[in-house]
């Protein structure tokens, strides 16, 4: 496993980020178990979680399930760069109680004060804010962070899903107010098929030092071989990819990407993230198994070298943007 530093950071994480969110809801506690000990033993040492995973009722779960594979053994947590997320509402399913959600510091200190207690852990190495707060100003934020960094809860600071102009707005104010690093990675949506963060996201988190890790990277399985697997009586699409397969041009898109791939002999799902790592300024995708064998392939991905004539067919099928500002000025 390759590993890089996550933005201007001295923390090295590995090039792969394992995504937890399948953890409960598709995956039971065992095989969750055993896919995170394939992953360590892969030399993946970045996970990624949030609070609300297990989603409704079973909110929080996503976490208890990584805290129980901590409780097995010290070396667990000794080896992991652990991140998790604030922003969800977290009280009682069914309750609108007021400063159960966002970046309130009320809900900060409560919600890191719970994810500790479910992940069995003192620290969450990377705390990330999985939305923007449009009510809280950053000042407050970053007041509750610096108690929180003191208090040896959190160490470094992410966001998600944020805006490039909200990624400068919370450096600028972490930078004004002294003593505090400010965010150190943005996780977004980015993947061959969506390429927008390339706009103003990418280069927003490139100019500030922050590691970029997109989620999503096989767009809800639109570029893991969809069309393929349908053919040869695999599992059908759903959700996002089959809602995008009932559009012809994006059908006839992802036809070509398939084709393209299976010319150069690549299986698809390891060319998108693949392609991944080869764009400035990511650190690398998260990656969400809900097996072991989606695992493995995740892995062989991260040592596949796509050559340049397949990078240039790649963005043939899926131009992107163009530079920034230029794409969007003139």
């Amino acid at each position: 496993m390759k590993y890089t530093q996550l933005g201007r950071t001295g923390l090295k994480v590995s090039r792969l980020v394992l995504g937890t969110m399948n953890f409960g809801p598709q995956t039971d506690e065992a095989d969750s178990h055993a896919i995170m000990d394939a992953a360590l033993d892969a030399g993946i040492n970045f996970f990624d979680t949030a609070n609300v995973y297990g989603w409704g009722e079973n909110k929080g779960r996503t976490e208890e399930i990584i805290g129980n594979w901590f409780a097995k053994s010290a070396a667990h947590r000794d080896k992991v760069v652990l991140a998790t997320k604030v922003y969800g509402n977290m009280a009682a399913d069914g309750e609108t109680w007021p400063n159960h959600d966002k970046l309130s510091a009320l809900n900060i200190r409560r919600a890191v004060d719970a994810s500790l207690k479910r992940l069995q852990t003192d620290h969450i190495d990377v705390y990330q804010f999985h939305h923007v707060d449009r009510r809280t100003p950053f000042e407050e934020i970053w007041q509750a962070i610096d108690v929180l960094v003191q208090q040896g809860k959190i160490l470094y600071v992410g966001s998600s899903n944020f805006p490039g102009y909200k990624i400068a707005q919370a450096n600028e104010i972490a930078a004004r107010r002294g003593g505090t690093i400010g965010l150190v990675s943005e996780q977004c949506l980015y993947n061959l098929a969506e390429r927008r963060a390339e706009m103003e996201v990418i280069p927003a988190a490139q100019e500030y030092g922050l590691g970029v890790i997109p989620w999503s990277p096989l767009h809800g399985g639109l570029l893991g071989g969809v069309i393929k697997k349908e053919v040869e009586g695999g599992r059908r699409a759903s959700g996002r990819a089959a809602d995008a397969l009932a559009n012809t041009t994006i059908r006839a898109q992802i036809q070509a990407y398939e084709d393209l791939l299976d010319k150069h002999g690549v299986e698809p799902g390891e060319a998108a993230l693949a392609w991944l790592l080869t764009r400035p300024g990511v650190t690398g995708p998260i990656v969400g198994p809900r097996t072991a064998e989606q695992l493995e392939s995740a892995i062989r991905a991260a040592e596949l070298e796509l050559s340049e004539e397949l990078l240039t067919g790649l963005d043939e099928v899926f131009p992107g943007p163009g530079p920034s500002p230029e794409a969007f000025a003139w």
